[in-house]
């Protein structure tokens, strides 16, 4: 009872509380009442009448008021302090300044002034006085309890009559307000009266089992009643005891085997009880508080088990009047959206607790369908209550999803129910033109989601197959006709929704109807369809251009999932055994929406992801009834006949270039291996290089593909950067396998014979092409870089495998038996020949190309001299003193060449040579080949050296003052 108590005084507070909230508006509107008619007073203007006053009638205005002046009119609560002044000392205001107010004018008085006396003298104790006669009478019955004065019958009967007595007493008070004064009073009296009877019903059930259960229950719900019915003639203290009262009673009675039924009726009563109340005395937060009091029963009574079909619809009932009725009839304007959405939500989830409590029976799920069908009849004509239908079907959708082991014909009925209810009805809105945005979408996401559950669900059938496909293809039809009626509206993204969800049911339904294999070519006709009806608006809107590249992207995500996609996929990747013309059919089709993706899109970035897409699909196409080399070739072939016919298929063209790199890696990766071996002094075998087969079978075909390929970017400034400088590598690759097929060199051997005969000849080739590409070929134009760039890569392999790694004067390489006319003739000729064209083709290199042309004469005569000595095989007999002497005399011979040239040509670095060479040989005499000799052969030398330096000397300087030097 304490607590009871505590909530009374806690409920009085309450009501005070907005009481003196009131009082202070009044106060306040009071005060800028009166101070308007000051100000108009001030104006010497007659004041309008406020709402709340009284106006004089005209007669009585003309016989009071002078002539001249005129009469204010004020409310009768307000006391002037002064009189107004008198007509003679008004200021006369110009017309045009008579409506504006005095801003400037500061206010006088204080905005608002609590009457102490007022509300702690003359309300609080009227209140006070009515706690204190409740209190009274429990503190009676208490000390009758705790003394042993009275009976507990004498007890029960005493409080009834007490509270009997105090309802009475109210009555009478209002009967007589007149006299009272003050309707807090007969307030007080009832609350008091009404709490007490509370106490009474208690004691006698609970506390004394004078009566038994079911009275005494009986008897604190009649007590809420009465209280709920006193609130209309006393105002809130009884609304607010009926609110506490009556949803604890039940817990006052605290039986242990509740009557459901009984209870679920009661508390229904009572919740719609107080909210009828709450609307009618314009009390919102009443029916708020009923509400949640009822839904908190509801989760109690759940907590129990062994309901009973009477239980079941009773609770099903109560359920159906909290999620659905009560929030709809509802009047509130505060948290009014939210509220709903939380009834309806809270008592979905009750009553799916029910149905799974109750074995998902056709009464637990019919009671479901009522909630749902209640919803809906709300939202019928308010847009508001739709949202709460929306979560009602979300909880239902789970709830079918979560259905143990169903029968088919159970199943398909409560299928049917939901579909119809949470998306047929929004499917009836859009045709009438009053939906909502919940109900374009609920009608999108409600029948895929429901198919999404079926297709997961009858799991535990033999053949569900058919039933889940047929209700995927019936359920389709919603979000197809939503589509139809939204087509010509102004809003994309639902219509994208409803589009989406069709299609996923159809492709749903295919993967239950339709043999497995068969899914990417049913889902290629949905795209297909898909993106040709949406083609001219696949620019118009982002949403309508995902649903077609999501149903575009599908088919070809699906492939590799069949049981055949392995295998297929291989053949990609190796080849087939044999043409697989079932599986060609699979490809085309499912890459065949991204085709008219492509065709139909006109902005160049989609375009090219759609045609690259494409494109790849097809090559995984023909792949399963082509060999690989000529699926290869046949890639080159489109990525130039793309090129030549649509250069501005660049997509397409770079999805050939990957699809023929993918081929022709494998052979580069061979090459490459062989010639980083190469590069660092391995002979580069035949058997290093990839064969035939995969040289003009896929590494050629990514050359053409790469060849007519192009990126062009517009990030900055739109810039086309051809790809054929990259196709040049490929090609020379390709023609480096064929070329090492002539000398066919596979043994060590072999590269000793023949090495050097093959370098040579490979580098005579390059030479040539730079030779062709510097004066142009057909419809090549020339191209001086080009060519420059081929001599320096001739000039490098010389330098690199025939200067360094193999060259004849240290490496067994055969220069051939005839001394001069040999291989070391014609191999140092063709590079200084390679020095010479890059000398014509980059002048601005001339001193430098010059230097070496000069150190490879010296190289080359020091190897031909070599060559008379020692035959083929340079390093095979050791050099002769005869021999060593000769090479200074060569080295001398050539110095006087270079300077005849550099004279000759006016170039001081031919001079410049000619004596850096001379310098050497000089050295080389005097420091090594003079100091082994004796006698008149060294008296020879030196007499032959000298002359030679002479010689050279006067000739130099003579060339010095006759040809002016090079700048």
């Amino acid at each position: 009872m304490d607590w009871l108590l505590i909530l009374v005084l806690f409920g009085v507070a309450f009501y005070q509380r907005g009481e003196l909230r009131l009082l202070k508006q009044q106060i306040e509107g009071l005060e800028g009442s009166l101070e308007h008619v000051l100000h108009l007073l001030r104006m010497g203007r007659t004041a309008e009448p406020l709402p709340d006053e009284q106006p004089v009638p005209p007669m009585e205005r003309e016989a009071a008021a002078p002539a001249a002046a005129k009469t204010v009119s004020v409310p009768s609560s307000v006391k002037l302090a002064s009189a107004p002044p008198a007509p003679e000392e008004v200021e006369e205001v110009p017309p045009e300044d008579l409506d504006a107010p005095d801003l400037d004018e500061p206010r006088s008085g204080p905005r608002f002034a609590l009457d102490f006396e007022d509300v702690f003298g003359r309300k609080l104790p009227i209140w006070a006085g009515g706690v204190t006669l409740a209190v009274t009478g429990v503190l009676a019955v208490r000390y009758s309890i705790e003394q042993g004065l009275l009976t507990q019958v004498v007890r029960v009967a005493l409080s009834f009559l007490f509270g009997i007595g105090l309802l009475g007493a109210a009555e009478a008070a209002y009967r007589n307000a007149d006299r009272v004064g003050d309707e807090r009073v007969c307030q007080a009296l009832a609350g008091a009266g009404l709490a007490t009877l509370y106490a009474g019903f208690y004691l006698a059930g609970t506390q004394y089992a004078l009566i038994g259960q079911t009275i005494a229950f009986l008897g604190l719900a009649g007590v809420t009643a009465l209280a709920i019915a006193l609130s209309y003639r006393f105002g809130l203290p009884s609304a607010v005891l009926g609110l506490v009262g009556g949803f604890a009673a039940p817990a006052l009675v605290g039986s242990d085997e509740a009557n459901l039924p009984l209870l679920a009726l009661y508390l229904a009563l009572v919740t719609g009880g107080l909210t009828q109340t709450g609307n009618r005395q314009r009390r919102p937060w009443l029916g708020l508080a009923a509400l949640i009091g009822g839904l908190g029963w509801g989760g109690l009574l759940l907590t129990g088990s062994g309901f009973s079909a009477l239980d079941i619809v009773a609770l099903g009932l109560f359920f159906v009047l909290l999620g659905a009725i009560l929030p709809a009839v509802m009047t509130t304007t505060r948290f009014e959206q939210p509220l709903r959405l939380a009834s309806a939500a809270i008592a979905s989830l009750q009553l799916a607790v029910l149905v799974n409590e109750g074995g998902y029976s056709p009464l637990t799920w019919g009671l479901y369908l009522l909630l749902a069908s209640t919803l809906a009849w709300f939202g019928w004509r308010r847009e508001d209550i739709r949202p709460g239908s929306a979560i009602a079907a979300a909880i239902g959708i789970l709830l079918l999803g979560f259905w143990p082991s169903p029968d088919l014909v159970s199943f398909g009925l409560v299928l049917t129910a939901l579909a119809a209810v949470f998306a047929g009805i929004p499917l009836l809105h859009l045709s009438r033109g009053t939906d909502h945005i919940v109900d374009r979408v609920t009608v999108a996401a409600v029948p895929s989601l429901l198919g999404l559950t079926t297709a997961a669900s009858l799991w535990h059938l033999e053949s569900p197959g058919l039933f889940q496909g047929m209700a995927s293809a019936v359920l389709a039809i919603i979000p197809a006709a939503a589509s139809k009626l939204l087509w010509r509206r102004g809003e994309p993204e639902t219509l994208a929704v409803n589009l989406a969800s069709a299609s996923f049911l159809l492709a749903l339904a295919a993967d239950k109807l339709l043999p497995e294999w068969s899914m990417p070519i049913a889902t290629g006709i949905i795209g297909i369809a898909l993106v040709y009806l949406l083609r001219h608006r696949l620019l118009e809107n982002s949403a309508l251009a995902s649903v077609g590249w999501l149903f575009a992207v599908v088919p070809v995500a699906l492939l590799p999932g069949t049981d055949a996609g392995s295998s297929e996929l291989m053949a990609i990747f190796r080849g087939m055994d044999a043409p697989d013309y079932l599986a060609l059919l699979r490809w085309l089709v499912a890459g065949a929406p991204l085709a008219a993706l492509a065709f139909f899109l006109k902005n160049r970035l989609p375009r090219s992801v759609a045609e690259f897409l494409a494109a790849i699909v097809l090559f995984c196409a023909l792949a399963q009834v082509l060999p690989p080399i000529a699926n290869a070739w046949l890639a080159g072939v489109m990525a130039l006949g793309l090129r030549w016919k649509h250069s501005e298929r660049e997509g397409a063209v770079l999805a050939f270039v990957l699809t023929t790199a993918m081929w022709a890696l494998p052979p580069l990766g061979t090459w490459a291996e062989g010639g980083i071996g190469a590069l660092s002094g391995d002979p580069f075998m035949l058997g290093d290089l990839p064969g035939l087969r995969e040289t003009f079978g896929f590494i050629l075909p990514f050359g053409l593909a790469l060849a007519a390929a192009r990126i062009t970017t517009t990030r900055f400034t739109e810039i086309t950067i051809p790809a054929y400088w990259a196709a040049l590598p490929v090609g020379f690759i390709a023609l480096h396998v064929l070329f090492k097929q002539i000398f066919a060199i596979e043994t060590v051997t072999a590269f000793e014979q023949t090495g050097l005969a093959e370098r040579t000849l490979f580098e005579a080739l390059m030479l040539a092409l730079a030779w062709g590409a510097a004066t142009g070929m057909g419809r090549w134009k020339a191209s001086p870089l080009l060519a420059s760039i081929l001599a320096a890569l001739s000039l490098a392999h010389f330098a690199w495998f025939t200067g360094f790694w193999h060259n004849p004067l240290f490496a067994m390489q055969a220069v051939g038996q005839v001394p001069v006319a040999n291989l070391a003739l014609a191999t140092f000729a063709l590079a200084i020949g390679t020095l010479l064209s890059l000398r014509l083709w980059q002048p601005r290199l001339r001193r430098y190309i010059d230097a070496a042309v000069m150190a490879l004469a010296t190289l080359g005569a020091i190897t031909l001299l070599r060559q008379i000595f020692a035959s083929s095989y340079l390093p095979d007999d050791p050099m002769s003193q005869a021999e060593d002497l000769l090479r200074s005399l060569v080295a001398i011979v050539l110095a006087i060449v270079f300077l005849l040239i550099g004279s000759r040509r006016g170039e001081r670095t031919w001079r410049v040579g000619s004596l850096v060479l001379m310098t050497g040989a000089a050295i080389k005499v005097f420091g090594f080949d003079t100091a082994g000799l004796e006698g008149l052969v060294q008296i020879a030398s030196f007499l032959a050296l000298g002359a030679s330096l002479i010689g050279i000397g006067w000739f130099y300087s003579r060339q010095l003052r006759t040809v002016p030097d090079e700048q």
